[in-house]
């Protein structure tokens, strides 16, 4: 009989610790997902438009340069009014996406329209909360 007890005793605290073990490094794992940058999210999309849309080496640092100007000019208008600020930043990526449509090929374009579209689908999908950011 005591035997049994024991048993159970330690089964039950086998369980116990593993949950803690379990959620410690969940905890662990949640805690450690690292934000990006605006720097570093900008070179991952660089790298993602150079696989994607095929980009050549002075298509790269145009795009670079066309989002440092952007970068900049959002700068520029968050420092202006609030109010005015959507307006503002819908003109601003409106022009980047004519700009970068510029420096592509012909044959590149529905390439990086269907990007953009992916990217539109996921940007909504995280505004509605089906998905995190990153994913």
């Amino acid at each position: 009989m005591a035997n049994t007890k024991l048993s159970a005793f330690l089964s039950l605290l086998l369980v116990f610790c593993s949950g803690i073990a379990v959620g410690a490094v969940g905890y662990h794992v949640y805690t450690s997902k690292k934000h990006l940058t605006p720097e570093e999210f900008r070179n991952r999309v660089v790298q993602e438009m150079t696989k994607e849309v095929h980009l050549d080496d002075q298509q790269v640092a145009s795009l670079k340069q066309i989002y440092e100007d952007t970068r900049a000019a959002f700068d520029e208008a968050r420092a202006s009014e609030n109010a005015k600020l959507h307006a503002e930043g819908q003109a601003i990526h409106d022009q980047q996406v004519e700009k970068i449509k510029n420096i592509l090929r012909p044959e590149q374009i529905p390439l990086y329209d269907a990007l953009r579209a992916r990217h539109e689908v996921e940007r909504a999908a995280r505004h509605k909360g089906e998905i995190k950011k990153g994913q």
